[in-house]
């Protein structure tokens, strides 16, 4: 089953915009697949994990920073300073349930940001939310990915 078989065609042209204009004006595409990964994660969305993960190694990710995003807080020298801003306020955008986005998360982030690519960088964690909640709620397998 392919993303586009588990919603209106619309719905998921303009999911599929969204995700395609964050990640463009990111402009840093191992990044934006961290991202996407590290909220897939929080997420349990095994289909999202197949396919970004498989995303990610033909960005040429490391595989050591895909084998520790889970604990990137933890994984010191593994993720430079940009990285962990900006998958911390991946975190806080997918965790609302916490509360607000805090506003230290955001500062640090927009330390490492332009205001265009913080946009973009909260547009990508909302898009693949969007994907997340979509596809753990339509019991979509992973492995159905294909580039």
């Amino acid at each position: 089953m392919s993303r586009t078989d588990v919603l209106d065609p619309g719905v998921a042209r303009a999911l599929s915009a969204l995700s395609a204009a964050a990640k463009k004006g990111l402009g840093d595409p191992a990044l934006a697949e961290l991202v996407v990964i590290r909220a897939s994660q929080l997420n349990h969305c095994a289909f999202c994990l197949d396919m970004h993960l498989a995303i990610a190694r033909e960005h040429g990710v490391p595989e050591k920073q895909l084998e520790l995003l889970a604990a990137w807080e933890e994984a010191e020298g593994v993720f430079d300073e940009r990285e962990r801003a900006a998958l911390a306020l991946t975190e806080a955008v997918t965790v609302l349930t916490d509360g607000f986005v805090p506003d230290e998360v955001y500062r640090r982030a927009a330390k490492h940001f332009a205001d265009r690519q913080l946009a973009h960088l909260i547009g990508l964690a909302v898009a693949i939310n969007n994907w997340n909640r979509v596809m753990v709620s339509r019991r979509v397998a992973p492995g159905g990915y294909a580039p």
